[in-house]
């Protein structure tokens, strides 16, 4: 158990969060959320013992053994694998150096064979016999081969790396685990196994994401860091999300009467807690869920940027042609002869890896020559483009927002106006003396706004959009999320979070060895078959 008591954190002379009080138990699972700078990361580092808190303090049982993911990718490269992951019980690892240090010696003392004897002990009540197939176990589960245990950290790549270092955090079932953005850089079947094991573990977990399909999957309570202060709620973070809106309905609503606004949100938490999972953790989220009252409901005071495509004309029959797409890149085939055809009204998600669904948009874009082949957008096609790397856009720029924005409102009389581009910025969160500030000074998700701003301006009716929700923060990934759901035109896009492939595409693309594969379909169906069914197509 974690017990938080009045904790506060002034840093550099502003205040983070103040008089926080809550209680972690063994058995949930607790998703941090917030808005990018409001001290999700800086609280997790409280809660591990890494920074002290201005007043209060946290309580943990001496003997809890505490996890903590770790974000120095370099920090092991002298170590094997092996060594690594298990260095996440440092007991157990010490154990282990000193009775190999102890069996090594030419002069085996007596003393030393007494001292042996307790570490053999000690060693086979912590499972250590079991340690090297544990390791395997995880290793494997997260996609990587079981060859690489006795590889030095040093030769592996930043993803294999990134999986070794979360595995090194399971290990040996600790009591308490804490995860700082846990699926990132973590492909698809390495977030599912990382969702079950999670699903049927026991300990104490607490985990940052912005990965909403992850938090709705594996946590029971939402800790909300939001204003200065940090508040726990029930459920998942769907359920979070749904009920803060509702309530700031209902509390809009004064004619409604208070019996009405009670049976509404019971009627609500009856559908969410009504969860057929057998889980350990749907179990445990549902019984909190049956005994919430209408007084814990959340009711946040977020905000949400404005995200709204509009198309200024409506496309035809001809949307795009690609035939025979080749490219080699640093002597590596990425594409190789890709035809396809997209068609009105496709959502079109690419998934799989990074560098291939970048290079096709580049080619589409034509900051990229291919090596062969073509492709032919349609006559009625305008298209509006949200590049992977946006740097040349604000790099060396010196304008502030403002007239950043104008640069690409002043074909239009009305939208070149000071009035509306601070209106407009406005809508996107950026208000006050904020407009005026140079945008080279911008954070990585200031720019992700400036960028999908500068989309919306176009009045595209075909997008194309690479990684669109790096940088951003649950609220903008949502209004995204939503913005894009709701545009009639063409999409297409790549991106590694589960929930806006799923509840945007209605096709699924994926190079796999040189081979695309093209599925009509949602993203979760595409998972659970049409992507081995495909694969067995083409291999047949």
């Amino acid at each position: 158990m974690i017990t938080v008591n009045d904790v506060s954190l002034n840093f550099s002379g502003q205040t983070l969060f103040k008089h926080v009080d809550l209680k972690f138990t063994p058995g949930n699972c607790y998703g941090i959320i917030g808005a990018n700078g409001a001290g999700k990361t800086t609280f997790l580092r409280i809660l591990s013992g890494d920074l002290e808190p201005t007043t209060g303090e946290v309580v943990i049982s001496k003997d809890q053994r505490m996890s903590v993911l770790k974000q120095d990718h370099f920090q092991y490269d002298q170590y094997t694998v092996l060594d690594t992951v298990i260095m996440g019980n440092q007991r157990l690892y010490d154990i282990m150096k000193e009775k190999d240090a102890l069996y090594a010696k030419e002069d085996f003392t007596d003393e030393d064979g007494v001292r042996a004897s307790e570490l053999e002990a000690e060693f086979a009540d912590m499972d250590g016999w079991e340690a090297e197939s544990d390791v395997s176990r995880l290793i494997q589960g997260l996609g990587l081969s079981e060859d690489i245990l006795y590889s030095e950290m040093s030769t592996l790549t930043a993803k294999e790396k990134v999986k070794v270092l979360l595995a090194q955090a399971l290990f040996g079932k600790p009591d308490i685990i804490l995860l700082d953005e846990p699926t990132n850089h973590l492909d698809i079947h390495a977030v599912e196994w990382l969702e079950d094991f999670i699903l049927e573990c026991e300990s104490l977990i607490i985990v940052v994401s912005h990965d909403r399909h992850f938090l709705n999957t594996v946590c029971t309570n939402i800790v909300d860091v939001d204003y200065g202060g940090i508040k726990m709620y029930v459920g998942n973070y769907e359920f979070w999300y749904e009920s803060s809106q509702m309530m700031q309905r209902l509390i809009r609503d004064q004619n409604k009467k208070k019996e009405e606004k009670i049976k509404e949100l019971q009627e609500f938490v009856s559908r969410f807690s009504a969860n057929k999972s057998k889980s350990k953790q749907a179990t445990a989220r549902r019984k909190l869920l049956d005994k919430l009252t209408v007084e814990e409901m959340p009711a946040s005071s977020r905000r949400y940027p404005f995200v709204g495509f509009k198309m200024d004309r409506e496309p035809g029959k001809e949307i795009l042609a690609v035939e025979g797409l080749t490219k080699t890149v640093d002597g590596r085939k990425v594409l190789d002869n890709v035809s396809f055809r997209v068609n009105k009204g496709d959502k079109i998600a690419f998934v799989g890896e990074d560098e291939i669904a970048t290079t096709l948009f580049k080619i589409l874009m034509e900051e990229l020559e291919p090596d062969a082949g073509t492709f032919k957008w349609g006559t009625t096609i305008t298209t509006s483009y949200f590049p992977l790397d946006n740097s040349a856009f604000f790099n060396d720029c010196d304008l502030n927002l403002v007239d950043w924005l104008g640069q690409y409102t002043a074909d239009n009389a009305e939208e070149g106006t000071e009035s509306f581009k601070r209106s407009f910025l406005g809508r996107m969160l950026f208000s006050g003396d904020d407009v005026y500030k140079p945008v080279k000074v911008l954070s990585g998700g200031e720019k992700v706004r400036c960028m999908l701003s500068r989309m919306m301006l176009f009045g595209s009716n075909a997008l194309v959009l690479d990684q669109p929700t790096n940088h951003l923060d649950l609220e903008s990934i949502t209004a995204v999320n939503n913005g894009l759901i709701d545009f009639k035109g063409v999409v297409l896009f790549a991106s590694h979070d589960h929930e806006f492939v799923q509840t945007i595409a209605n096709r699924v693309m994926e190079f796999v060895d040189g081979k695309l594969i093209d599925k009509m379909c949602t993203y979760d169906a595409y998972i659970a078959g049409a992507r081995e069914e495909m694969l067995a197509r083409l291999n047949g």
